[in-house]
């Protein structure tokens, strides 16, 4: 078994069972404790488990939602290249939505030049981008700003929704299932994802190998409401599989 496989492993088994623990996981992959060990780490550092003593606990069960500052260097190189998949979905002209998050943000950084766009955010990264783009018509959704996402949330957010609708949405995800679909830790930015994905002919999700398999407190939508997901070549087969099953297109850059 290769270390992605295993990292892939362990996160799965992490997530089922509500922790892991390095004796149990050597002794089940036939690996010495000092691989699963290294493996953790690894793990760690993408931000997926915390080490506690002996094993570790998948982030999403101790309640954390790490800052923007601190996903954004995480997986930079699959976040890049599922942005640039992503462009394949812009309209030739007319608008988009983009949601908030570490990976949508990377579309507005590489918004093509060549075609008039109306673009509506919540994020104030994604604004700050595209305020000087010459081709680009900016609306910026107002709302109660959280800190954590730097991202509007609330009725006004949701109210000023009602008047848009566009040609695609690009939306973020904390996790996502073939049983739960879009998860997300705040109920706030959950409601606000809905009313984006309504406010869509078409929703486009951009989500690297680590949001699969997990299920956050606040439930967005059913993968029914989707038509593509674009991910990363860490995403597994059999886990792109039940995606598709569920409805959306799976894509892996």
């Amino acid at each position: 078994m290769y270390a992605t496989e295993r990292h892939q492993e362990i996160l799965r088994r992490a997530r089922a069972d509500g922790r892991v623990e390095v004796k149990h996981i050597a002794e089940e992959l036939d690996v010495t404790p000092e691989t699963v060990r290294r493996d953790l780490t690894a793990l760690e550092r993408l931000g997926v488990v915390r080490r506690v003593h002996g094993g570790a606990i998948p982030v999403e069960r101790l309640g954390i939602e790490p800052a923007v500052d601190e996903r954004e260097t995480r997986l930079a190189g699959q976040k890049e290249r599922i942005a640039k998949v992503a462009l394949d979905e812009l309209p030739d002209g007319g608008s988009i939505i983009i949601d908030a998050g570490t990976t949508t943000v990377r579309i507005a950084q590489m918004l093509p030049t060549d075609r008039e766009l109306m673009v509506v955010t919540h994020s104030l990264p994604v604004a700050n981008l595209l305020i000087s783009k010459p081709n680009v018509t900016l609306y910026l959704l107002g709302g109660i700003v959280r800190a954590r996402t730097l991202a509007a949330v609330g009725d006004w957010t949701r109210h000023n929704l009602a008047d848009v609708f566009v040609d695609v949405a690009f939306i973020g995800t904390n996790g996502i299932t073939a049983n739960r679909g879009l998860t997300t830790p705040d109920l706030g930015e959950a409601a606000v994802k809905r009313a984006l994905i309504s406010s869509a002919r078409r929703t486009v999700v951009l989500a690297d190998h680590t949001k699969f398999g997990r299920e956050d407190f606040a439930h967005v939508c059913d993968l029914e409401a989707i038509d593509t997901v674009i991910s990363d070549i860490g995403l597994a087969d059999e886990m792109a599989d039940e995606i598709e099953d569920a409805g959306p297109t799976v894509v892996r850059a």
